[in-house]
């Protein structure tokens, strides 16, 4: 999934926009706007994430990179959410446990 920096970035270049456009548009500073962009704020609160969604017309689950319906998905991974949604809660919690273990391996 797009990391919300990345996907940001392009979202703005995409619209044409600035940052202050943005900024000024969802109530935020240039800097902050900028900060998001570079991945150096990394926890955003809703009201921003929300206001950014709105801005941009796409849902806070496509702009945070958790919308497994999102245009620039992967496919494999939207066929891996099917195949999730389809087990039973215990089993996609054992899944997601290795997974944040995966994770936490390759940041080591």
């Amino acid at each position: 999934m797009v990391e919300l920096a990345v996907k940001l970035k392009k979202l703005r270049v995409r619209n044409a926009k600035s940052l202050q456009e943005v900024a000024d548009a969802v109530g935020a500073s240039k800097a902050h706007i900028w900060d998001l962009e570079r991945g150096a704020s990394k926890n955003p609160s809703l009201v921003l994430l929300k206001g950014l969604a709105d801005y941009y017309k796409i849902g806070v689950a496509e702009l945070v990179g958790e919308d497994p319906t999102a245009p620039d998905e992967e496919p494999d991974l939207i066929a891996l959410y099917r195949n999730l949604s389809e087990l039973e809660p215990e089993d996609r919690e054992t899944i997601a446990l290795i997974a944040e273990r995966l994770k936490a391996s390759r940041k080591s």
